[in-house]
């Protein structure tokens, strides 16, 4: 048995920026819980050829942390992993990361004021827990009939086996978000038949990428400055889109340019058609790729709408009863997202776990603390996901509620705190309503941001300085102390 006065889970981007800016306030009572045998969550899990991120670099990195030598404009995967692995030495968390700790269950222990925390090594106790379990980092793979039957090789694109290799093989990729158009246009010149498994097709526009200048990266270097003016830049870029996705008739002069990309890679019209998604923009998450139109439209290529039936030993059977012999099976179906997998095993006061409080809709204050689990922090929680910036953002001005609502804490003497059943209800109903009338909720889609009651959970519905704006300002009285009174 361990105790600590904070526990931190996970060791992604969010993880690690909880624990750097504890650090820095002077927190050394700190432990921080990882599954895997290194630091990195999504980026060191994802390793797929052509891996990489969709948002430029100087904006997908901490505010405290600055790159100078990111190599491209988008970020391949080897260097985000690189980065986070480097901001892990310089910050001096080695010390406080058990690695191959894998939590199991979490329980409220009411009487102590602290979390029982139980992983498959030890137990852990805790006053404080910040759960940075990662948006992205369980796999979603769809259940078909037949899969255990399969001989060949089977796997989710997250999960890539580092001998894979495609030359000379029969290859069925089943789905098309965000993963999937990175890897397809890798593997598809070596392939010998590529069956592309679509389901809906995605919005994708021009990757605008490009390596960084030696001379670029050496202004920034010595300066900042730059550096923080680049950032500001690609930051007002992005904020401004936030104006077409809250109006979805602005977002036609994005869909004409997802068009001509299209129309201008893939002659065959009827392959066109197939490709050609039937909803707004931004409805789904709109994805960057130069390469993926050209790799479908290639002779070795097929694209299959028709859905599966089942799978054999040795084929893929469609939903028009086509058998489509394959040797290799790749999922590019996304991640566990609203489902929140961690909700499962946390259980609060009353006994009832995250899961069973949400049922079907996660909900919580600022997306960070939830009524009636106590000294509970969640990272990337409920509706604070991104569709037109960088998840950092969101990351560090949730990292900043936290650190205000600890000294508040410490202030007061408290030995827990949560917020209020009414000002989170008020949190939520203010969110919805901003939900209202987005791309998001009204482009004509289904898409994973949707939760099982149609709600969505997952993306906050407006400009990130707004919620910067209100995750930086404590409403003490939004809160109530372990006595169950108002926190004055």
């Amino acid at each position: 048995m361990t105790k600590a006065r904070i526990i931190i889970i996970g060791t992604g981007f969010a993880g690690i920026a909880a624990a750097v800016r504890l650090k820095q306030e002077g927190e050394q009572d700190l432990i921080i819980l990882e599954r895997k045998g290194d630091v990195g969550g999504v980026w060191r899990d994802n390793h797929y050829p052509g891996c990489a991120c969709d948002v430029e670099s100087h904006l997908y990195s901490f505010s405290f942390a600055p790159n100078p030598q990111w190599s491209r404009v988008f970020s391949p995967q080897p260097e985000i992993h690189s980065y986070l692995q480097d901001c892990s030495e310089k910050f001096g968390l080695k010390q406080h990361i058990r690695f191959h700790h894998e939590v199991k269950r979490m329980d409220w222990q009411e009487d102590l004021g602290e979390w029982r925390i139980e992983t498959n090594q030890s137990i852990f106790f805790a006053q404080i827990v910040i759960g940075a379990f990662g948006a992205l980092s369980n796999p979603s793979i769809p259940k078909l009939e037949g899969m255990e039957s399969f001989r060949g090789e089977i796997f989710h694109s997250a999960e890539w086996p580092k001998d894979f290799q495609a030359q000379g093989k029969r290859i069925a990729v089943i789905g098309t978000g965000a993963s999937a158009i990175q890897f397809i246009p890798e593997i598809q010149p070596e392939a010998d038949a590529l069956h592309v498994f679509q389901r809906t097709p995605p919005w994708v526009v021009p990757r605008l990428d490009g390596p960084i200048p030696e001379e670029k990266k050496e202004s920034f270097n010595r300066s900042q400055l730059l550096q923080k003016m680049e950032r500001l830049k690609i930051y007002v870029q992005r904020e401004v889109r936030v104006i077409a996705f809250r109006n979805p008739k602005w977002m036609k002069t994005m869909e004409s340019i997802a068009r001509h990309h299209l129309h201008k890679a893939v002659k065959d019209p009827d392959l066109r058609e197939q490709l050609t998604p039937d909803y707004r923009i931004g409805c789904k998450r709109i994805l960057l790729s130069n390469s993926y139109y050209p790799a479908l439209a290639q002779a070795n290529v097929e694209v299959n709408t028709s859905g599966i039936a089942k799978v054999t030993e040795d084929a893929v059977i469609d939903s028009s009863g086509r058998t489509i012999a394959v040797d290799s099976i790749i999922f590019g179906t996304g991640f566990q997202v609203t489902e929140l997998p961690f909700s499962k095993y946390i259980y609060g006061r009353e006994g009832r776990t995250l899961k069973e409080e949400w049922q079907g809709s996660p909900k919580a204050y600022m997306g960070t603390t939830v009524s009636g689990f106590p000294n509970l922090f969640l990272l990337q929680g409920p509706n604070t996901g991104l569709g037109h910036s960088s998840v950092i953002v969101m990351i560090e001005a949730q990292v900043e509620h936290i650190l205000k609502t600890l000294k508040h804490m410490k202030k007061q003497k408290l030995k827990t705190i949560e917020p209020r059943p009414d000002a989170q209800e008020r949190f939520i109903k203010e969110t919805n309503q901003l939900m209202e009338g987005t791309v998001w909720t009204s482009g004509g889609c289904n898409s994973w941001y949707l939760d099982e009651t149609g709600r969505n959970s997952t993306l906050w519905p407006s400009y990130t300085f707004s919620f910067k704006r209100k995750a930086a300002k404590l409403k003490r009285n939004d809160y109530a102390g372990s006595k169950g009174i108002n926190v004055k």
